[in-house]
């Protein structure tokens, strides 16, 4: 009977410190192969932290903003179900919204959302965007070819899966290359223009890996207790650049004495 009593005690004690924690709203704003999926299950790692993924994926679900409000509502309701819900206390809550998933098409409502509702915004692109163009051609081979026993994988969790996608070389079209990779750095740089007046904190993927402090900052902006997380997702494209376009010598013409001449160089 004192078991159970103090069994029931304690679980109410658990429940009241749950209720009484506030909980901080977030979304992750980010592209296509920008280390996102990555990102997001390190974050999941945390116990107190659930972040459920591309929910406006489909379509049918930002038809017009008012689909995009309800949806809104139920995830940061805490209300939406998904892997990334926590039997813990919950005290950060968000989604990933990507940019080609509704978030510009809406940006005025979304913004007025996000301030009205004390989300906070964390933009995650990458400083190498001819690596993500390699990864974004890559990720089209895979869904056409297959290799992994036929089946799609945008993200992997073994050695030898990165291995056997990393072994395709695409073919980089040099003619709009730069044009390409300005219209990219424009865009993130519109995305962030657009929400710069709600509370944002901008990471970047290669940041992030390389320095794990990082890490810790961005659990402090979203208001949990900072502490070591880990992703199973194995990173498929680790080779220098020249070993993994089929043309290097065709790109590396094309972008040196260019404002993107860096991006030949860096890992």
């Amino acid at each position: 009977m004192i078991i159970a009593f103090l069994f029931i005690t304690l679980n109410h004690l658990l429940m009241i410190e749950c209720f009484c924690t506030p909980v901080h709203n977030f979304v992750i704003v980010s592209m296509q192969r920008c280390g996102s999926g990555w990102f997001e299950a390190l974050l999941n790692s945390h116990p107190n932290v659930s972040s459920h993924g591309e929910v406006f994926l489909d379509e049918t679900k930002r038809d017009n903003f008012g689909s995009i409000k309800k949806i809104l509502d139920t995830i940061y309701n805490l209300d939406w179900k998904s892997s990334a819900s926590k039997n813990d206390c919950t005290s950060a809550v968000g989604f990933k919204w990507m940019l080609n998933q509704g978030l510009m098409e809406y940006n005025k409502e979304a913004l007025a959302y996000f301030q009205k509702e004390g989300v906070s915004v964390v933009f995650l692109f990458r400083h190498n965007l001819l690596r993500r163009y390699v990864s974004i051609l890559a990720n089209q081979f895979d869904k056409e070819a297959k290799p992994l026993n036929g089946t799609h994988k945008s993200h992997v969790h073994s050695r030898f899966e990165a291995q056997v996608l990393a072994a395709f070389k695409p073919e980089v079209n040099v003619t709009h290359l730069p044009l390409y990779l300005r219209r990219i750095k424009e865009i993130s740089h519109d995305t962030i223009a657009s929400f710069k007046s709600v509370r944002h904190k901008i990471v970047y993927y290669e940041d992030i890996v390389k320095y794990p402090g990082q890490v810790l900052k961005i659990q402090e902006f979203l208001g949990v207790i900072p502490r070591k997380l880990t992703s199973l997702h194995v990173k498929i494209h680790t080779q220098p650049l020249s070993k993994q376009i089929q043309n290097w010598l065709e790109v590396y013409e094309r972008l040196k004495g260019t404002e993107f001449e860096e991006f030949l160089g860096v890992k």
